[in-house]
Formats: C-alpha cells, structure tokens, sequence
C-alpha cells in the first residue's frame, strides 16, 4: 500500500526531481543532529565532562536528556567563557541504571537524539593509546570504559582472573548508537586466544587458573574512528543465570510488546529440563510463562487442558526483548497414551507481520524504513474438541546458538482486544532504490508541517477504529491525526508550527484513542527514529529504533520554504456524491526549481484522489474533491495535501548579517588603527632626542595594536566568507504537507 502510495505522489513529479536530483546536493532541509557524546555514560551521583559532536548544531544553548535525573552545563573555560560544544554533565545518585537521549537545543531547534548510558559501575576514559599487549589498559573487575575504536588496530586491555570465579567481558555498541560491530577475545598472559566473539556481544568467562588476562577488540572492518564508540565493562557474574549485561536502546519492533497488560496472570517458570529428555511440563490456562532457549537446540514443551469452543491468544516476546532470536510455537493435540500416543497439528505460530509493507532487501527500499513487525509470534488457537494439548515453542535460530542470556516470556491468555502504536516521520522517496533514510527530529521551521506515519499492531482481535490526537504541545504548535480507520492499519499525525511560532521547546504526548465494550481506552504510541542520518541506503544500512520520549520544538530563526492552508480557517461541508472546491492559500518565501509542485491528498477517504498541480509563485490554488468519483460516505474527516518541491535553501542568512556587520566594523576599526599608527610612526621620525624613546615606544606599541586589529580584520572576513559560502543557495528537495482541513459530509436527501 505504502509503495503504490508513494508512486502516485511522486511519479507526476518525475521529471521536476529526476532533473533535479542530478544537480540536488541535499535531500531533505538541514535538520539539527547529534551524533556523538564522549564519553557515553556516566557513573549515577557523579559528574563527567563531555563533548559533542554533530551537524548543523550551530548556537547550540543546552544539552538535555531525557530524565530530569540527568543535567548538563556549558563548560566554562579559564577566560569565563563557555567552551564550545563542551558540558559538565552531572547524573542524580538516585538516576535508575539505563539508556536516556541526549539532545541539544540549536538554533533550529531540538537536535536528534544519541544514546547515555547511566550505570552504578566506576567509569574510565582512556589517557593514551592502548593498541598492544605491552600498552593494555588495566580494567578493574566491575568497572566500564569508555572509548573509540582506533582505525586498523586493536585495543588491549587486561584483568586479573581468579581461578573459578565467573565474570562477564560485555561491549556496549550497537545497543548505544554506535556504528561499531566490533570482535571481542579474551587472550591469556601470553596474548594466545581463549575464547572469540566476533558478533559482538558479550563473553562469558570462568577463569582457569589465576593470573593476568588480556581483553583484544577490534573493530570487524578495521574501519574505527569517532562513530564507532564503545562502553566496554568487566563484571562479576558469579552465581547461576545469565551473566549481567549492559542497558540497550530498544527495536522498533519492541512497541508491540505491552507486558503491563498481563500483570494479573499466573507466573510459571519453564522447568530447566534437557530437550532431548522430551519432558513437557503441566500447565493452566491463563498463565505467562519465563523461559530460556538454551541449551542450543532446546525446545520446551507444555500441556493443558482445553474445552471445545475455547478460545486461546499466545504471544511470545524475545526478539522484541532485543535478542537475536526468533521464536517459533507449535500446538498440537494429545490423541491416546504411552506408547498409543499420537500428535495431531493444531497450528503453528510464527512472527507477527509489519503492518505496512517494508523494504525488499536491507539496501533499497520501496516501503518505509521501519519494520513494525516481529518474530515473535502472536496469534490464536481455537479449540474444536475437548482434550489434552501440547505447546512446544523454541528458536529457529537455537541450532546456532547456545546462550543462556535468550530468554522468552510466553503469555497464553483469553482475548483482551487491544492495540499498540508507533509512529515516524514521513520519509520520501526520489526514484526508485534511491532511499534516504533519515533522522528527523521534530525542529519545527515557522508555518511548517511536519507528517508523521502512525501504525498499529492490532491484538486479539481488536478491528475498529483509532483517534490519533498530541498532547503537552509547546507555545506555536498545533497537531491533528488522520485517523486510522477500522480494519486498516496506518493514520497520520500532522504537526504545525504557526507562522509567527516564538523559539519553544516541550515534551511531548502521542496517543491513541478506541472505543472497546463501551470504554474509550487510551494507548501511548511509541516513536521511532534512525540512529543515524543514512543519507544513501545504498551504501549504508539504516539503523532505526525506538525512542524515550518525543521532544516538539520550533527554533525561531528561519521560516518554512512554503506554506500552504485553506483560505479559511473552518470546516469546510458537502454533501455526498457532490464536488468539494477547497481553495488554498500559498505563501512562498524561498526560491524554488521547476514550474509546479504536484499535490497528493492525505486521509481516509481522500487517498484515491488525482493529484493536482500548484504552479510555483502562484498565491492561490483549488482542491477539487469529487466525492462520487471517491465515493467518500457520509461523515467528519480530516485530510491533508503532501507532495515534493526543490527549493533554493539559503542556511542561516542571519549569520550572514551578523558577519557583515562585524566585518564593516573590523575594517572600520583597522583603517582608524592604522591611522592613529601611521601618525605616531611619523611623529616618531621626528621627534626631539629627549622625546624619542617615548616616541619609538608609542609607536611600536600602536604597530602591535595594528597587528591584533589586522589579524580581527582577517578573522572577520574569513568568517564573512564562511557563512556566505554555507549560505549560497543549494538546490534541495523536501516533503512540502499542507495544515490539515476538516471536511464534513452530509447525506444525500432521499428522493
């Protein structure tokens, strides 16, 4: 649906962005983007100072986070001033351990997030090179260090073991935002391997014999450098269970996990018996059950009784948990005993579908890139006799795989209808295979319209209807949901940024609301992010998840390209079966390529809608909705325009003024210098022999003042040339959305 989608919206604009993306240096406008934080944690009720990096993070004024738990100031140097792109971070003893966002707040705005990582483990960053064994990094046991990959080498660290006692080596990368996928061993004194990881991960290890142990990581490329950041820890892991690991980010897929739903059901931890035993455990029916996948190859089996007519939901949460596995659950019905036994197939359970449709490969995409869907499984059995039966679940990938850490929570319960919701920011699409997968923090320009993409995973039958609706918006900005109808599975959420927003910043809300039994049941709806601006999917792999919160912002300093409104701002009524002239208000402040901008409709109702074109300058424009050809029925809509234009983005034409003016005043400045110099140089010349020492000293003095005067005047035009040079027009081609309208739609009179 969504490539069918996509095609009509642009496929009429072909020949403006196929010409256009020859020449097109961005795709999409200049968004604020954090993309690195060192070190990447901090030890709770301690302070560390950090420094960030990113772009177009320009007048950055904070760096917040996502708990109030953890606060940042600027760094002030010697001379009182704030170090740029420096913080003292500052963590509350009482911060619970986890990943939190770190943003920084920009001239446009709030930045994209990068992951922070707060723990109770003492922190280290390290001083100097660490690439042999001769340099190894001591690492005291339960401590965390943070670093970089080093380009075409190896890092070496060591840790004394004791005989027996079980500790766990685990690096942080993916998990933290880095693009590190790094290979971990750990050697012995003499450097020789004893046990290898080259996913990435953790190691499990029991010392053999006392003595020092080398940790080598490398990167699996050799590649390193500032984007591939590691928080590599050292833990006692002694005692039974999975060894500790570090807190992660969470999937995109992890939304559709709601365990708080199930609280009230009776707990049952699977029996640690062999596979190979064939050993099923009895159960009843409501139950949730914690299990683990380990040993390699385990299946766990369960019975119950069931009733004719019953009705039984199971759903297993593990790759949603953010284990590489993939769970698998078969029922079938026990028919005789002993050695009469007999197994008759029920059904099979497998992952649960993206509710959109998602990239054919890992490269190019023709859907969005966020995959909403799961391996785990989530579906029903419905019981046609009365009887014994047996669950078996298991990891398809367990034949690979022997780690006790790949847990499962199997939850087996009667319908509870319900749903879970994600959203993201509407990406676009330049021709087919030429994707970029971005992130899109909510920086709001004055009058834009940001869309947002909202899914649903529907549970247990839940089939109707879903209000999408913002809350704790800031001071400027309004939000409108295009619903999602009954039986389908996407809506939209539009934010709008007034045209005079001021600079404001605030946290958030995105919900969902459907009627069940009577009840308006209200549901939060994740959003999810990439990890990092893709710019061409082609040649990197985009790394999407979810994200804490969702910070709405305006920056205050530059307005939208265009916007674009219905004239009036009302609700606009027709009657089914007739035509529906909407006209539209352009306001364009930017200079843009091509002849037209190709408008497609948005909403439920509306999507079948021909595209119409709005000449480029044109003040004003008409959507025509022809309700009969639609075939919209009776009722209350809300709709949008969306399509695609090229505009001549100028970056920051404040900060070209400001360097004209401080340019004016450093040659201003230089000429009076150099003046007031060239005279004291001539006054020394002639000065008297009881006046000449102090002349020579005048003069020489008004030389060195010339020189710092010179070198301002130096500084300033480089800077001048800077900022003229940034803000020279780029052809750059963006999603332009409509503010939403409401339509009402009243019946037809009978004849």
């Amino acid at each position: 649906m969504y490539h069918s989608f996509v095609s009509r919206a642009f496929v009429g604009a072909a020949s403006l962005w196929l010409a256009a993306a020859s020449f097109a240096q961005e795709v999409c406008l200049p968004a604020p983007r954090l993309l690195t934080v060192m070190p990447m944690g901090g030890q709770a009720g301690t302070s560390v100072e950090v420094a960030i990096t990113g772009e177009n993070i320009e007048e950055t004024s904070a760096l917040l986070f996502s708990t109030p738990k953890i606060t940042a100031k600027a760094k002030i140097a010697a001379d009182g001033k704030a170090e740029p792109n420096k913080f003292v971070v500052t963590i509350a003893p009482d911060a619970p351990c986890g990943v939190y966002e770190a943003r920084v707040m920009t001239r446009l705005g709030i930045s994209a997030s990068r992951a922070f990582s707060v723990g109770t483990m003492a922190e280290v960053t390290p001083a100097k090179a660490h690439n042999s064994l001769e340099t190894a990094l001591d690492l005291k046991l339960n401590s965390v260090c943070n670093a970089v990959m080093t380009q075409r080498a190896v890092d070496f660290y060591s840790f004394e073991g004791t005989k027996g006692k079980r500790v766990t080596v685990d690096c942080a990368a993916a998990g933290i935002d880095s693009k590190l996928k790094a290979v971990l061993i750990i050697a012995d004194a003499q450097g020789h391997d004893v046990m290898v990881n080259r996913t990435g991960g953790a190691l499990d290890f029991t010392p053999p014999s006392d003595g020092k142990y080398f940790i080598k990581m490398n990167s699996l490329t050799y590649q390193g450098g500032p984007n591939e950041f590691y928080r590599l820890a050292l833990m006692d892991a002694s005692g039974p269970g999975p060894a500790p690991r570090q807190p992660s980010t969470k999937s995109v897929s992890a939304f559709s996990w709601t365990p708080e739903e199930y609280a009230n059901l009776p707990k049952i931890a699977a029996a640690e018996s062999g596979s190979a035993s064939g050993a099923v455990q009895k159960i009843t029916l409501p139950c949730e059950i914690d299990g683990r996948f380990f040993p390699a190859a385990h299946v766990d089996r369960f019975e119950f009784t069931a009733k004719k007519g019953e009705t039984w939901w199971i759903e297993v949460a593990s790759e949603r948990l953010g284990l590489p596995t993939d769970p698998f659950v078969l029922v079938q019905r026990v028919m005789g005993e002993g050695a009469q036994e007999k197994l008759v197939d029920v059904a099979e359970l497998n992952g649960i579908p993206s509710p959109m449709k998602v990239s054919t490969n890992g490269y190019s995409y023709d859907g969005p890139p966020y995959d909403a869907g799961s391996a785990d499984p989530m579906g029903k059995i419905e019981i046609k006799e009365d009887g014994v039966y047996r669950l078996q679940v298991r990891d398809l990938f367990g034949g690979t795989h022997a780690d006790p850490s790949h847990v499962y929570r199997l939850v087996i319960r009667k319908a509870e209808p319900d749903f879970a919701l994600v959203a993201w920011a509407l990406h676009m699409t330049l021709r087919n295979g030429d994707r970029n997968a971005l992130s899109k923090p909510v920086a709001l320009r004055d009058g834009a319209t940001m869309a947002f993409e909202v899914v649903v995973v529907r549970k247990d039958g839940f089939d109707g209807e879903i209000d999408l609706s913002m809350e704790d918006l800031p001071e400027g900005i309004s939000a409108c949901g295009l619903k999602i109808p009954a039986g389908k599975n996407k809506g939209m959420m539009l934010i709008t940024a007034a045209e005079n927003a001021p600079r404001s910043l605030a946290i958030a809300k995105l919900v969902g609301r459907a009627q069940m039994n009577g009840q308006t049941v209200i549901r939060p709806c994740s959003v999810a992010s990439m990890a990092w601006p893709a710019k061409d999917a082609m040649q990197e792999i985009p790394a999407p998840r979810l994200m804490a919160d969702m910070p709405v912002s305006v920056g205050g300093s530059e307005a939208a390209p265009v916007s674009i409104t219905a004239s009036e701002n009302k609700t606009w009524e027709a009657t089914a079966g007739d035509k529906l002239t909407i006209p539209l208000k352009i306001t364009w402040r930017s200079e843009f390529s091509g002849t037209s901008i190709k408008l497609k409709a948005l909403g439920d109702g509306f999507e079948q809608m021909k595209d119409f074109d709005v000449p480029i300058k044109a003040t004003s424009s008409e959507a025509v909705l022809d309700l009969a050809t639609l075939k919209t029925p009776p009722g209350e809509y809300t709709l949008a325009f969306y399509g695609g234009a090229v505009t001549k983005y100028r970056n920051d034409l404040d900060a070209v003024k400001t360097a004209e003016q401080e340019q004016k005043k450093a040659e201003e400045t230089a000429a009076e210098v150099a003046a007031a110099a060239k005279k004291l140089a001539d006054e020394a010349k002639t000065a008297p022999a009881e006046r000449k020492a102090e002349a020579d000293s005048a003069a020489k003095a008004a030389a060195e003042k010339l020189k710092a005067a010179d070198a301002t005047k130096a500084t300033a035009e480089s800077r001048m040339k800077a900022v003229t040079a940034a803000a020279a027009p780029k052809d750059t081609v963006d999603i332009v959305v409509s503010e939403p309208i409401r339509v009402v739609i009243k019946p037809a009179e009978k004849k």
